[in-house]
């Protein structure tokens, strides 16, 4: 991305009068900005360049809208074609000269609170100005006729944050239009308009009161309650709305109705459980003269007690406070009026790319989606390793009780290579996320190289697919279970529920040699394997299904491995096995305790922090949350534990192992409903 002089402005093409507004069409406060002078000069020259704004040159629009046209019907995947948009500090230019990072396009639009939201909330934009990737770009533009001030505005709020912070790094890495969305002549317009949407934050969320007298319904902008607080949802029928003060006292009065309720003097749970105490059927809270529209959410404990009816935010109307104070009768109804799509991605390679639900209003969002940019590229370049590649499956339909099947050729000089990678993707039956499936499902992969073996079917891989996101590719190393390996041609059999949506499975096995350090390191091999546990219900009983196993150390080993795939599904009281933080123990001789923990199970963003590790991120649902050794949209990577030092490696010596399984340090003793493990472990035996 390339900025060219200031006399690039001259491409401005819209009449400007600086008095900035908020997203509510109040005008907006001038925030003290006298933290930094550099951002005092910055507003200045901001002044200055405002009276240039009247200069027009409505040639640009008509020379630039015959190429627009042509990008009509681009699609994710699509090559992102070359363009220039004017900026408030020079014309931005992609793609650009030199090294060719991600770039997010955010369009913003003063109808949406969500939009409002996220560009108010200190900590949104604290996270942008800390944790966008040093690889991100970001262009900022707005759909509607206020674009000037919208750029200005923005820039300013961005700047403000960064003040705070003491981090402006990202800062040169930000750029705002003043060009509206509909003047920019390129193929952006295009995308946005056809890739138009009215999903969760996504589309305009609006409340239409109604009331004897008035000639026209009365339609504002609304922000739901936080999606993972409550879980109710408003209906399609129009509800009585009734006055309920400031909701820090139960109101018999609005049984049956929608609370009309001031933000301030007690928090948004006591409102909205005061209101629940009050028979209820909804919460509107509206911001007090001034104030932005805010995240409703609960904090710490709060978040513990489940309340069973929608809330959202709006600003005050006062020709609803009027009717409402005159005893007037008002009735409310709840609506999505779908919009443009108002985020976009270009990933490093120039591929056009969707970005997802934005759950809540974070600009977060955006650096998950940068850091999973990030990870792509890093994986692309680790697939131009030498390798030996063996292709199984290219977009095979993975569905039903038989899954994907493909019987291929080994390589003949198998016994040359001592790692095996699996590069997995999962891909949807569309080029949009909403021909993705619904949910998250484990997708196996079993391999049968011998149908005579005790090893045959057994489970060579394991991935969670993403939630309505069609982004998934990953590298696992799986080479300590090269010997199941064991012929010429082997069956490999990748599949899900049977009930799930189908997917496009990709799978090719990368076969490569390492240790080539020099020639005195001895280069070791796993010949052998040991089946050790599977899980099961995580109940009281869980731990007595196992006995310790005996064995003893083939001659010639130089090293024994522990392998183990594990992960924790379904939900009892306590969360378990999904969302509660278990312990995983393989006990070797009575004395060396190898233990895995999921201690991030359960935390409201743990699988957030593995995105840079390939999680699929902005899904459907709870991405965010941490799980029990997985995460939606990734790979289950093997739990590899050296124990050659635990055993008596002479031959014919007994050694022995055990696994149990514990939640919060005792066995699992749940009273409802109880979860499930799902493991494969072995011993590895090196020579």
């Amino acid at each position: 991305m390339v900025l060219s002089p200031n006399t690039a402005l001259v491409w401005f093409l819209v009449t400007v009068h600086v008095i900035p507004t908020d997203a509510a069409g109040q005008p907006r406060r001038r925030l003290n900005l006298n933290l930094e002078d550099e951002v005092d000069r910055d507003r200045d020259q901001d002044r200055d360049w405002n009276r240039d704004l009247h200069q027009v040159l409505d040639s640009s629009v008509n020379l630039r809208s015959k190429r627009a046209n042509q990008s009509a019907g681009l699609e994710p995947g699509d090559a992102a074609e070359a363009f220039r948009v004017p900026t408030l500090d020079g014309e931005f230019v992609y793609p650009p000269g030199g090294p060719r990072g991600s770039l997010i396009v955010h369009a913003f639009t003063n109808k949406s609170a969500f939009l409002e939201c996220l560009w108010s909330s200190e900590s949104s934009l604290a996270r942008l100005v800390e944790d966008l990737p040093a690889s991100a770009q970001v262009l900022f533009l707005s759909l509607d006729d206020s674009a000037a001030d919208d750029a200005l505005w923005m820039r300013e709020q961005l700047h403000r944050a960064a003040a705070l912070s003491g981090k402006k790094e990202a800062l040169s890495r930000c750029h705002f239009s003043p060009v509206p969305v509909f003047a920019l002549g390129n193929w952006i317009p295009s995308v946005l308009y056809s890739w138009a949407c009215a999903g969760h934050n996504c589309g305009l969320s609006q409340a239409v009161f109604k009331s004897e007298g008035w000639k026209m319904p009365i339609i504002v902008k609304r922000l739901d309650a936080r999606y993972d607080w409550l879980i109710g949802r408003w209906s399609q029928k129009s509800y009585r709305l009734i006055d309920a003060g400031d909701g820090c006292q139960p109101r018999p009065s609005v049984a049956g109705a929608v609370a009309w309720v001031s933000e301030g003097n007690c928090s948004f749970f006591t409102k909205v459980q005061n209101m629940v105490r009050s028979n209820a059927s909804g919460v509107l809270v509206y911001s007090l003269p001034g104030n932005s529209i805010q995240d409703m959410n609960c904090e710490g404990d709060e978040c513990s007690t489940p309340l069973s009816i929608p809330a959202a935010m709006v600003h005050q109307e006062p020709s609803v406070a009027e009717a409402l104070r005159f005893e007037q009768s008002v009735s409310v109804s709840f609506q999505t009026t779908p919009s443009p799509n108002v985020f976009i991605g270009i990933d490093q390679q120039g591929a056009l790319s969707e970005m997802g639900w934005f759950l809540y209003p974070t600009f977060s969002f955006i650096n998950w989606q940068a850091q999973w940019f990030d990870f792509y590229q890093s994986l692309l370049t680790r697939l131009q390793h030498p390798a030996h590649v063996v292709p199984v499956f290219d977009k095979v339909q993975m569905h039903g009780d038989k899954g994907a099947v493909a019987t291929v050729d080994l390589p003949i000089d198998l016994l040359d290579f001592d790692t095996l990678e699996l590069d997995a993707s999962l891909s949807c039956p569309g080029r949009r996320d909403s021909s993705c499936a619904h949910w998250d499902h484990i997708v196996q992969l079993f391999v049968c190289c011998d149908h005579f073996s005790s090893y045959c079917d057994v489970e060579l891989g394991r991935w969670i697919t993403a939630f309505r996101r069609g982004t998934g590719r990953w590298l696992t190393d799986v080479s300590p279970l090269i010997p199941l390996l064991n012929n010429a041609r082997c069956t490999f059999t990748m599949k899900t529920a049977p009930w799930a949506m189908p997917w496009r499975a990709s799978l090719h096995l990368r076969f490569s040699s390492s240790n080539h350090t020099g020639s005195r390191v001895e280069k070791l091999r796993p010949f052998m394997l040991m089946s050790l546990y599977s899980g099961g219900t995580f109940d009281k009983n869980y731990n007595k299904r196992f006995q310790p196993i005996g064995f003893s150390v083939p001659a010639s080993t130089k090293k024994v491995e522990l392998y183990a795939v594990i992960t924790g599904h379904g939900s009892d009281e306590n969360g378990c096995g999904e969302f509660c933080p278990t312990s995983h123990h393989f006990l070797i001789n009575s004395v060396f305790n190898n233990t895995r923990t999921f201690d991030s199970a359960g935390t409201p963003l743990g699988c957030t922090m593995l995105v840079k590790e390939g999680a699929v991120p902005n899904e459907h649902g709870t991405w965010l949350y941490g799980r029990g050794g997985w995460c939606d949209g990734l790979q289950v990577d093997p739990w590899r534990v050296d124990i050659t030092k635990q055993l008596n490696m002479t031959a014919n010596e007994s050694n022995s192992v055990v696994y149990f399984g514990t939640y919060d340090g005792r066995d699992p003793d749940p009273t409802q409903e109880p979860g499930s493990i799902i493991m494969s472990s072995f011993l590895v035996f090196y020579k």
